[in-house]
C-alpha cells in the first residue's frame, strides 16, 4: 500500500502494564508499576512517512510541553519512576494536511515501606516514661493508590471494636497517608510487637510490605551529646573530628551524619557516630548536622558550624587621586578581613615592625571599615612619608576564646609593591588541540607585587566553565583542560583577583582555544536508486569541520578508488557520473582535513526498488475465513515506486516460528519477510514478526480467579468501570456489611473471586464487564451431521443486598464484526449464598463470554462470579468439572496432567486435520 496522506490511528503498549482503560472522557490510561519498564508505540499511517514525536505534561492539558523531546514512533522508558506518571502526547506529522495528535495518562504504581514511630502525649512525660502512659504508634506510608493498613499485636490482628484499649484512627494535616493505633493508659499485654502492615491489594503484583517495632517499659527517645563548640573555627589544611555521643535512647538509635548546604566531603571519614573531616579547605566550611533515630519520639538533632578561616589583605593607593601606585605624599590604605563565627566579634591589632599602632593624625584605625566587606578593619596612611615605609601586621582573635589567633603581614617599601601586569606567553593567545586531547592556556602575573591569583571564565558570559562554574581561579595563572570537546571551543578570559593585591583595576586577558575535529558529514547513509543509463549526482555536505580547510577528498566504489581530477577542496564534494549495470554498488566519499577523515556512504542500484517500511499490523486475527484461514492487515510504505523500474506487486514470505503450548493458549510466532518486485529485479526482503495467542480449548477449563493473570480474561475498554479481583484477607475493613461475599465460593479465605464494588463513585446504571479469552472453534468438529460443536458454560454466582442490579452473561462471536447475544441474567437480591448457573451455546466461530454487572440502585449492591467452567459438550446435570471447583484445589500434580492433555488434545485435533486435507 502507498499512502499520500498521514494520520495517527492509536497509541498501543507493549511493556510491563498492570492495565489498561479509558476514563470517561474517553482517554486511555496506562497503569504501569514503578521500576517496570515503559514502552508505548504510536501507531501511524501515511507517506512520506511521518515523524513522531513524544512530549509529556505532568497531568493537565494545559501544562506546558517539556523542553526534551523523542524523535521515534516508540517510547521507552526503563525503570519508570512516580515522578514520570502524567499525560504522554504522540504527533505525528509528515508535512501533509494537518498533523495528528493522541494522548495517554500514564499512571505510576507504588508502595514504599512503611515508618512506624512511637511518641508520647507531653503532659505524660514524667517519671518512667511508659508505665501508666498512652502511647501513640504513627504508621506512615507513600503509596498509589492509597494504602490499606493493618494493625497487629504480636500475631493477632487488632479489632478496635473488640478492644476497648485501643483506638484507631488518621490525623488530620499529615503528609503522605497516616494511620494511629492509640494506646490507652498501657496495660501489661501492651508491651508487645506491634507490626503496620500495608497493602495496595496487589494492584501490579505490588506486595504488601510491614514493619515491626517492639514496645517495652525501657522505650525512651534518643539524646545525643556533640564533643565540640556550637561553633568550630580551624585553619585551612587541619583535620577536623567531631564526635556524636549518644546518651539515651531504646532502641539503640542509629546516628547519621550530613551537611548543609551540600554533601558531606569527598575526604569525610563516617566511623559510627564520629565524623572526621580531613585536610579541609575554605570548601568545607558550612553547617554538618549530627541525628539519632530510634523511631520513638522526635529524632535528636545537633548542628555544629564549621568556618574555615580564610584570609585576605588589600592595599588600596590613594583613591582621590585614582592612583595605582604608592607614592609619597599620597594617602595609603592597608585592609585586612579573617572569616569567622560570629563575624562582628572578631577583634583586630595592627603592628608596626612588631609594634602596636594607635591612633594618630598619620595612622587612622578602621575597625570595621564601611567602604569593604563587613568585618575588614582597615589601617589609614596619611599624606605618605618615608618613615612609613614598614612591615604592617594584621592580627585577628576572639578576646577571652582559646580559638588561636591569626596573624597577615603587609610590607611597604619603594620596591615592595608594585601594580600587577597581566601577559599571555608568545603564542599562547590562540591554543589549538584535536578534540579529546588536553590543553593548557597560560596568563602570567609579571611584576605584581604582591601576586594575585588569575580567574578564568568564558568570554561569552551565557557560557560556563567546563565543570559547570562560571569561574575558576588558578593561582599561578594556568587552566589546564582535559578530554576537550567542540563544545569548548571559543574565548577564555582571565583577570587578576582583588583580593591579596593590589586594590585596582583589573588587568585582563583572552587567550582562544581552537577545537580541531574532522568533518561531519551528511549525508552518512544514503540509498539511492536511479534508472540504468540516467545521470546520478551524488553530494556530500559538510556541515562542520575544524580547521575549515580540506585536505583531501576521494570517491571510491565497491573498495576501489575511482579515478578523476583533483576536486576543488573549496566547494561541496560532487560525483556525477552515468548509472549502468556495471557501476551499481557502494559509493563513498571521504573527505580530510588534518584532524582526521570522515565519510558519506550511498548505496546505488539502477534495477533494485528502495525496500518497504513497514508500520504496524493487527496482533490478532481480525476475521476467519472458509476453514481455518486468518486474516491479518499489514501495512507499509514505498518510497519513491517507480525510481528504478514500475513496482509490479511485492513477494511475500510467511513462516512459522514456533507453536509451544500452556494450559489455555497457544502463543504462535509468524515471520513475514515482504520486498517489491520490479520487471526486471527484486527489492532487499524486510522482515518482522506476528505473534498471537489462539486459546485451545481442551475437554475443560475451570477459572477460579486464583492467579493474578486471572486465566486470561481482561476487563473491557468500552465500558464504565472494572471487576476486581479479592478475598476475604485483601476486603477493605470499610467495605459494604450488607453485600457482597465473605469468602470464595469453596468458603475459604486465601480463595480469589471477583466482583464489582457498588460504593461511590459508581452510580446507578454503570457497567462492568470482564471478557474471557476468545476461543478459537475452526479445528474442532461438531457431531456427525453438525457443523457446530456445543459447549457448556458454568459459573457461581453472589448477588445479596437490597440494592443489587444486573448480572448478565454475553455470548461474543468474534467475524467480521463482533455480535453480543445475552445468554443468561439475573436481576435482584438473589440471597446470601453463592448459587450456581449453567447453559449450553453453539457458537459459530471463535468466541468469548462476557461477565455484565450492572450497578443498582444504591451501594448494597455488589456482584461476584467464582469458578467459571468452559467445557466442550452439552451441559449435565451435575456437571462434574463445574462441581469440582475450589473444594479440592488442583495440585501440582493435577496442573501437570491438565497441561498434558490440553497439549494432547490439541495436537491430535491438529493431526486429524491434516490427515484428511
Amino acid at each position: 500500500k502507498t499512502y499520500r496522506n498521514h494520520n495517527l490511528t492509536d497509541i498501543v503498549h507493549s511493556g510491563a502494564a498492570c492495565n489498561v482503560k479509558d476514563d470517561n472522557i474517553s482517554e486511555r490510561i496506562y497503569t504501569i508499576k514503578e521500576g517496570d519498564t515503559l514502552v508505548l508505540q504510536c501507531i501511524v499511517k501515511g507517506h512520506p512517512r511521518p515523524q513522531v514525536r513524544w512530549t509529556k505534561t505532568a497531568g493537565s492539558a494545559s501544562d506546558k510541553f517539556q523542553e526534551t523531546s523523542i524523535y521515534n514512533e516508540t517510547l521507552r522508558i526503563e525503570g519508570i519512576q512516580r515522578v514520570q506518571g502524567g499525560r504522554y502526547y504522540c504527533k505525528a506529522d509528515n508535512g501533509v494536511g494537518v498533523a495528528a495528535i493522541k494522548s495517554i495518562r500514564v499512571d505510576v504504581q507504588y508502595l514504599d515501606t512503611p515508618v512506624l514511630t512511637v511518641h508520647q502525649t507531653i503532659s505524660d512525660v514524667r517519671g518512667s516514661y511508659y508505665q501508666e502512659k498512652t502511647v501513640f504508634l504513627r504508621c506512615t506510608v507513600n503509596s498509589n493508590p492509597p494504602a490499606r493498613f493493618i494493625w497487629k499485636r504480636g500475631s493477632t490482628l487488632i479489632e478496635q471494636s473488640k478492644d476497648n484499649g485501643v483506638d484507631i484512627y488518621e490525623p488530620l494535616y499529615t503528609q503522605g497517608e497516616t494511620k494511629v493505633l492509640k494506646l490507652k493508659n498501657l496495660r501489661p499485654k501492651d508491651f508487645a510487637d506491634y507490626t503496620c502492615q500495608v497493602s495496595v491489594r496487589n494492584v501490579c503484583n505490588i506486595e504488601d510490605k510491614s514493619v515491626t517495632f517492639r514496645l517495652t517499659n525501657a522505650t525512651s527517645p534518643p539524646m545525643i551529646r556533640l564533643s565540640v563548640n556550637d561553633t568550630v573555627v580551624v585553619d585551612p589544611g587541619q583535620d577536623v573530628p567531631l564526635s556524636c555521643d549518644v546518651i539515651a535512647g531504646f532502641p539503640p538509635p542509629n546516628v547519621t551524619w550530613s551537611r548543609y548546604p551540600g554533601l558531606l566531603p569527598l575526604s569525610a571519614q563516617v566511623r559510627g557516630s564520629k565524623l572526621i573531616l580531613r585536610a579541609v579547605t575554605p570548601a568545607d566550611a558550612g553547617f554538618y548536622n549530627c541525628s539519632a533515630v530510634n523511631n520513638v519520639g522526635n529524632p535528636a538533632r545537633k548542628n555544629v558550624n564549621l568556618v574555615v578561616r580564610s584570609k585576605f589583605s588589600l592595599i588600596t593607593p590613594d583613591s582621590n587621586k585614582d592612583s595605582e601606585t604608592i607614592q609619597m605624599r599620597r594617602d595609603l590604605k592597608l585592609s585586612c578581613h579573617v572569616d569567622a563565627t560570629p563575624q562582628d566579634k572578631v577583634n583586630y591589632t595592627w603592628y608596626k615592625n612588631g609594634a602596636p599602632v594607635y591612633n594618630s593624625d598619620s595612622l587612622i584605625l578602621l575597625r570595621s571599615d564601611p567602604d569593604m566587606a563587613p568585618g575588614t578593619s582597615s589601617l589609614e596612611i596619611v599624606d605618605m612619608k618615608f618613615r612609613d615605609l614598614a612591615t604592617y601586621s594584621c592580627v585577628a582573635n576572639f578576646p577571652g576564646s582559646r580559638v588561636p589567633e591569626l596573624r597577615v603581614d603587609i610590607n611597604i617599601s619603594q620596591n615592595s609593591v608594585s601594580p600587577p601586569m597581566l601577559a599571555v606567553p608568545p603564542g599562547g593567545q590562540a591554543v589549538s588541540v584535536r578534540e579529546g586531547g588536553t590543553a593548557e592556556l597560560a596568563c602570567l602575573v609579571v611584576d605584581g607585587k604582591p601576586r594575585p591569583p588569575v580567574l578564568w571564565s568564558r568570554a561569552d558570559k551565557d557560557l560556563l566553565m567546563p565543570l559547570g562554574k562560571t569561574m575558576v581561579e588558578t593561582p599561578d595563572g594556568r587552566l589546564r583542560l582535559r578530554n576537550v570537546s567542540r563544545d569548548m571551543m571559543g574565548a577564555y578570559r582571565c583577570q587578576t583577583a582583588t583580593y591579596n593585591g593590589l586594590n585596582i583595576k583589573r588587568r585582563e586577558a583572552q587567550v582562544q582555544l581552537n577545537v580541531l575535529f574532522p568533518p561531519t558529514l551528511d549525508p552518512v547513509f544514503q540509498d539511492v536508486r536511479a534508472r540504468n543509463f540516467q545521470t546520478v549526482t551524488l553530494r556530500c555536505a559538510i556541515l562542520r569541520w575544524n580547521p575549515p580547510r580540506l585536505t583531501d577528498v576521494r570517491w571510491y566504489r565497491n573498495g576501489d578508488a575511482i579515478r578523476m581530477p583533483m576536486p576543488d577542496l573549496k566547494e561541496v564534494p560532487e560525483l556525477k557520473f552515468k548509472l549502468e549495470p556495471t557501476n551499481n554498488g557502494t559509493y563513498e566519499c571521504r573527505v580530510s582535513n588534518i584532524a582526521g577523515t570522515s565519510t558519506c556512504t550511498f548505496n546505488v542500484s539502477g534495477t533494485q526498488p528502495y525496500n518497504v517500511e513497514f508500520y504496524f499490523d493487527t496482533p490478532n486475527p481480525v476475521r476467519i475465513l472458509k476453514g481455518n484461514n486468518y486474516s491479518y492487515n499489514l501495512q507499509w510504505t514505498q518510497k519513491d515506486p517507480e525510481a528504478t523500474d514500475r513496482i509490479m506487486g511485492y513477494w511475500i514470505i510467511v513462516r512459522k516460528v514456533n507453536c509451544s503450548f500452556t494450559n489455555t493458549e497457544i502463543p504462535l510466532s509468524y515471520e513475514v519477510h515482504l520486498a517489491p518486485i520490479t520487471t526486471y529485479s527484486r527489492g532487499d526482503f524486510v522482515s518482522r514478526i506476528i505473534q498471537y495467542s489462539e486459546p485451545c480449548l481442551n475437554h475443560y477449563h475451570v477459572c477460579g480467579f486464583e492467579d493474578e493473570r486471572i486465566c486470561g480474561f481482561s476487563q473491557d475498554r468500552s465500558d464504565v468501570f472494572d471487576w476486581t479481583r479479592q478475598n476475604h484477607l485483601t476486603q477493605n475493613p470499610k467495605r459494604s456489611a450488607n453485600t457482597g461475599p465473605e469468602t470464595d465460593r469453596s468458603g475459604t479465605k486465601e480463595g480469589y473471586y471477583m466482583y464489582i464494588e457498588a460504593s461511590r463513585p459508581r452510580v446507578q446504571g454503570d457497567k462492568a464487564r470482564l471478557l474471557s479469552p476468545l476461543f478459537n472453534v475452526s479445528s474442532i468438529r461438531g457431531p456427525k451431521g453438525s457443523g457446530r460443536v456445543p459447549y457448556c458454560i458454568s459459573f457461581y454466582y453472589h448477588m445479596k443486598g437490597k440494592h443489587i442490579g444486573t448480572l448478565n452473561v454475553l455470548l461474543r462471536v468474534r467475524s467480521i464484526a463482533s455480535v453480543d447475544s445475552v445468554m443468561w441474567s439475573r436481576s435482584g437480591h438473589q440471597g446470601p449464598d453463592w448459587k450456581k448457573a449453567f447453559f449450553n451455546i453453539t457458537p459459530s466461530g471463535p468466541f468469548q463470554i462476557v461477565f455484565e454487572g450492572i450497578r443498582g440502585q444504591s451501594f448494597e449492591g455488589d456482584i461476584a462470579i467464582d469458578d467459571v467452567s468452559i467445557t466442550i459438550g452439552k451441559c449435565k446435570e451435575e456437571n462434574t468439572v463445574a462441581n469440582a471447583g475450589k473444594t479440592g484445589k488442583v495440585g501440582c500434580d493435577s496442573v501437570c496432567v491438565c497441561v498434558c492433555v490440553c497439549v494432547c488434545v490439541c495436537e491430535r485435533e491438529r493431526e486429524r486435520e491434516r490427515d484428511a486435507e
